[in-house]
């Protein structure tokens, strides 16, 4: 058994989060370092936690949504149920970033015909737009 662990700092250099996240995370029950005193030591497995948080966070999945996912790694089915659960989540998140994208690219087309009207409407008063 490899028995490594690694301090907050080392943590914190090696996926670029402040220290307050990594306790925020361990407040939040995301993540369990031992501590040794004051210190925390945090082993192979909360680094895979830690970046599985962080790629979670970075998909728009709540901190609860990954809580739960990564606390379905411990039934002891061979994380069925985790993958199972994971893929659900991933679809529902696909479809509505699919969706919030639509809505931005409908919105900058908006934008871009109004500014398009604007230009002309300056234009016709004798007065240049201001460049982009």
């Amino acid at each position: 058994m490899n028995d490594q662990t690694y301090t907050i700092g080392e943590m914190c250099e090696a996926y670029g989060v402040t220290p307050r996240t990594l306790r925020f995370y361990e407040a939040k029950e995301l993540l369990y370092p031992r501590r040794v005193g004051q210190k925390r030591l945090f082993t192979k497995s909360d680094r895979a936690r830690l970046k599985l948080i962080l790629q979670g966070k970075r998909f728009g999945f709540s901190l609860e949504e990954i809580r739960q996912l990564l606390d379905l790694y411990y039934i002891g089915d061979q994380q069925t149920t985790q993958l199972s659960r994971t893929y659900e989540l991933a679809i529902e998140r696909l479809a509505a970033m699919k969706a919030q994208r639509d809505e931005l690219s409908n919105a900058i087309e908006d934008l871009n015909e109004q500014l398009i009207w604007v230009e002309k409407a300056l234009a016709e008063r004798g007065v240049k737009a201001a460049a982009e």
